[in-house]
């Protein structure tokens, strides 16, 4: 027997935040109402209201120190409660019964870790439709990723996020599990709602991480990451081809121009810096 949509759901969300307040009432709305046995918000130093927001929904905040994303995440899965965790980032919307559907999903395909398919939107800015055209038609929307996840808590635990990094610990998560044997995927058949700012700012801001994550996989994994310097010129290629041959819709060209440019600016950046070879683990040791 299915349980009641008022039956409250035997998972911890952990939610990381930093600066979020624009974003964050309409995720951790989205996600009391789906009735978690927990919400976990782990704020970043934030200076805005994120904190005041996240008190409004979640039964536990914390802060990490500034000290990033992969911290921020492992410091709420240290604090969750349940055997299965939810990762879900601030720019994230749960459609009603969604949460419920992606953990049934997980139990019954015998998942490690499971992320929902994402669903991209934005205002009506050049630079957001952009980004979502991209992110709906790109070959990485089927990758798996943390924005939406479910894990088991005690797996996460073990192997842990590499704090090294400020973009792209999802990608040597990915890597680490695939080599570890665990079962991971992308839902075909749950989907969240995942919302991109309309400004240039925006767009630069994630070209920059999503490079220096590609940067410092190069710098960690060597020759076997090595084809990752390649990723940023393939997709514009890519996108751009398309653009033109397939969809008839040249405006995209100067995006994909930029989307080149700064991701190898945020690889150069990675690639001259020194990164430390550690991974937090459970106990926070390093």
């Amino acid at each position: 027997m299915r349980p009641s949509p008022d039956a409250t759901i035997d998972v911890s969300v952990v939610v990381p935040a930093r600066n979020a307040e624009a974003l964050l009432d309409g995720c951790l709305g989205s996600i009391a109402a789906s009735r978690p046995r927990e919400i976990i918000v782990v704020d970043g130093n934030s200076t805005d209201r994120t904190v005041e927001v996240a008190r409004r929904h979640a039964d536990v905040v914390v802060s990490d120190g500034g000290r990033g994303l992969p911290v921020a995440r492992m410091l709420g899965v240290q604090a969750a409660r349940c055997p299965l965790v939810v990762l879900i980032d601030a720019d994230i919307i749960l459609p009603d019964g969604t949460l419920a559907a992606l953990v049934d999903e997980f139990v019954e395909g015998g998942y490690v870790a499971l992320q929902a398919g994402l669903g991209s939107i934005s205002g009506d800015g050049y630079w957001g439709r952009a980004l979502t055209h991209h992110h709906r038609t790109g070959v990485s929307k089927n990758w798996f990723g943390v924005m939406a996840t479910v894990f088991e808590r005690d797996t996460l635990l073990d192997i842990g996020f590499d704090p090294g990094f400020l973009s792209g610990e999802d990608i040597d998560l990915r890597w680490r599990l695939v080599r570890a044997g665990a079962r991971i995927g992308v839902s075909r058949r749950t989907c969240v709602i995942h919302r991109f700012d309309d400004s240039f700012d925006f767009a630069r801001d994630q070209w920059l991480a999503d490079g220096h994550g590609l940067g410092r996989m190069i710098r960690k994994h060597g020759a076997g990451g090595a084809w990752l310097l390649f990723l940023p010129v393939l997709a514009a290629s890519r996108g751009v081809a398309l653009s033109v041959v397939r969809w008839r819709q040249p405006r995209w060209i100067p995006y994909y121009a930029s989307y080149c440019l700064f991701n190898y600016m945020g690889m150069a950046r990675a690639l001259k810096r020194r990164p430390p070879a550690v991974l937090l683990c459970a106990e926070g040791r390093m």
